[in-house]
């Protein structure tokens, strides 16, 4: 094997795993422990940070330094981190245009066969009808948040209020950190909140840490114990991962027609033509009005309180508007 084919072959191994026997490293390259050591000098002085371990066996550890080497990756690494570079954009984080110089660099090493195939990915980032504009979130903030995450500090930090809200900035909050959340391009902060002495869930752009960090903390359970379900409950207005309201119609389409628009709901086909619909939401009033983007003859299957729902939205969409009471009469009434 040719000495730099050996090299390249003993950086992949030493990134693979932490400690490595130098004898092993011999056995693996199929050359002398003298050739190793030679070439593990040949590494250092290219800047990599390998150190000696010692013990019976003695061998090498790759070590981070004080500068970013070379970095070596296999094909479906490499495609791996370019992909995750191209779609950056949709991560809601402030990292698009160190993205798009990183994707450029790696774009040029890549080898022919690997950038043919990084060239057919095509990513297009496309909000969904009704979502805000994703809040860019500064990656220092996200950095010192997956910090404090990771060694069990607590912070404190300042919660900006929402935009547009016209409220002053409270007290700065004190919270012991649990998980940074991603879900739909917005960053979350998991935590427990120190003063309120209870979980609660923060917007990452909206947060502005402080310096120092607090004390070192005993991590709690997340009720539940399951991230996942505790913050999709909380998305959904409850303490479980239910919708606190729930409710069945029948409608008259047929179920291949109502699937496609169902979100997380429960569709079941009556026969061809007829399909129930079991789906939840915040408010029985939302749930009622949820179920109109159909647009076909609908029954209430139940509860009584989606019955109710559903007159309550009929005469709210059914009222007429009386002579001076059209946006003008508004207008008029509050002048």
């Amino acid at each position: 094997m040719a000495t730099t084919s050996r090299l390249l072959t003993l950086l992949s191994l030493l990134q693979a795993r932490r400690d490595w026997p130098g004898s092993v490293l011999a056995s693996r390259l199929d050359v002398s422990d003298r050739t190793v050591r030679r070439d593990i000098d040949r590494l250092r002085e290219m800047g990599y940070r390998i150190e000696t371990t010692m013990g019976p066996d003695g061998g090498y550890r790759l070590d981070a330094g004080a500068e970013m080497p070379p970095l070596l990756f296999d094909d479906d690494q490499a495609l791996a981190v370019a992909i995750a570079l191209r779609a950056a954009p949709a991560l809601g984080a402030d990292i698009g245009e160190a993205a798009v110089r990183a994707l450029a660099t790696m774009r040029q090493v890549l080898p022919s066969r690997l950038r043919h195939r990084l060239d057919a990915v095509e990513v297009t980032t496309v909000g969904r009808p009704g979502e805000a504009p994703v809040a860019d979130v500064p990656l220092e903030v996200l950095l010192t948040l997956a910090q404090a995450v990771r060694d069990r500090v607590s912070i404190r930090f300042d919660y900006l209020p929402r935009e547009g809200d016209g409220t002053e900035p409270g007290p700065p909050r004190r919270v012991e950190p649990h998980h940074l959340v991603a879900s739909h391009g917005r960053w979350y902060l998991l935590g427990w909140d120190l003063e309120r002495e209870d979980w609660r869930l923060f917007s990452a752009d909206r947060v502005r840490p402080r310096v120092p960090h607090g004390a070192p903390f005993v991590p709690r359970v997340v009720p539940g114990g399951d991230v996942d379900a505790f913050v999709s409950a909380r998305f959904k207005g409850s303490d479980t991962n239910e919708w606190p309201c729930r409710g069945t119609v029948l409608l008259h389409a047929p179920a291949r027609d109502v699937l496609p628009f169902a979100g997380d709901g429960i569709v079941t086909a009556v026969d061809d033509e007829r399909c129930t619909l079991e789906v939840g939401s915040w408010s029985w009033g939302a749930l009622a009005a949820s179920f109109g983007r159909f647009e076909v003859a609908m029954e209430v299957v139940g509860p009584p309180e989606l019955a109710e729902a559903f007159v309550v939205q009929a005469a709210r969409f059914g009222a007429r508007e009386k002579p001076g009471t059209g946006a003008r009469g508004v207008e008029r009434s509050l002048s």
